[in-house]
């Protein structure tokens, strides 16, 4: 089996370090605001303590970062290194043009580029259960699917470089649209007397049911803390399709009233909640 690096490990590249880990790889991470021994052991990966140092142990390195700058950080310092019969296959939320603008340098050097972002949060990860949208030539698509599929089953090659990421805009950016509907449709239901329990198990018990909302009810009713994503985090991402979207020359009004739903519940204190919190915020201050 191909060793694997992972290099970034926030809550999302930890989750992939521990699934790949757990199924059975050779998993070496590397993080640029370091890693520590213990945290190593309990991911079950080896730690790096530079770049070069994971790009020497691995042969597919998968990246993991916050934004397209870092992407573009870690890539450029990479492109310094020997990359020879490596593939990164990059699984960030960013704009294509991040990747598809320095596949050249890349392959110049002997070295693969994909995109695979990820649908659904780290626990739909170490589940197995996430979608991963795999993007690049069809190839070195074929070299990554083994590693990619024992990450999660719900992989697709979609297209070329930089396919990956418009699908996962696609599919995300429909999710935010129905929480913004969501957001907005409580509250007429608060104002009629609808109790908000009732609402939720109708919508998802009928055809406009959503997966992401039903598995959210306990924490929408607030019988759950955790935390699976961030509010924080989709307005982040949500940049990043109006980017996309703009890219292409579309414009993305259902977008932008779900950036307006995030900036409201930031507003109140809701950066670093589940987006289930924007729901029953809506509902308790209709």
């Amino acid at each position: 089996m191909e060793r694997i690096g992972i290099i970034g490990l926030g809550r999302m590249g930890s989750a992939l370090a521990a699934r790949l880990a757990g199924q059975g790889a050779s998993v070496t991470g590397w993080t640029r605001s370091g890693l520590n021994a213990g945290r190593a052991v309990e991911l079950g990966i080896s730690g790096a303590d530079t770049l070069g140092e994971v790009v020497g142990a691995s042969d597919i390195l998968i990246t993991s970062l916050f934004d397209d700058a870092a992407v573009a950080e870690v890539l450029d310092a990479a492109q310094g290194l020997d990359l020879s019969g490596k593939l990164i296959i990059d699984t960030s939320t960013i704009v294509p043009s991040t990747l598809t603008s320095r596949v050249a340098s890349f392959s110049a050097k002997d070295a693969g580029l994909l995109d695979a972002p990820i649908a659904g949060g780290p626990e739909m990860v170490l589940d197995g259960t996430c979608g991963v949208f795999l993007g690049g030539p069809d190839e070195e698509a074929a070299r990554a699917l083994p590693i990619l599929r024992t990450l999660s089953k719900k992989t697709v090659h979609v297209g070329p470089l930089g396919a990956g990421l418009v699908m996962k805009a696609v599919n995300n950016a429909m999710l935010q649209t129905y929480f913004a509907g969501l957001f907005e449709q409580v509250q007429i239901a608060k104002r009629a007397g609808l109790p908000l329990e009732t609402v939720l198990r109708v919508l998802c018990a009928g055809p406009v049911a959503l997966p992401a909302v039903a598995a959210r009810i306990p924490r929408i009713l607030g019988e759950d803390p955790s935390v699976g994503f961030t509010v924080s985090g989709i307005l982040k991402d949500n940049i990043v399709f109006q980017k996309i979207a703009e890219e292409l020359g579309f414009a993305t009004p259902t977008l932008r009233a779900a950036q307006a739903m995030e900036h409201h519940g930031i507003a109140h204190d809701l950066a670093e909640a589940d987006p289930a919190a924007l729901i029953a915020h809506a509902y308790a201050h209709a």
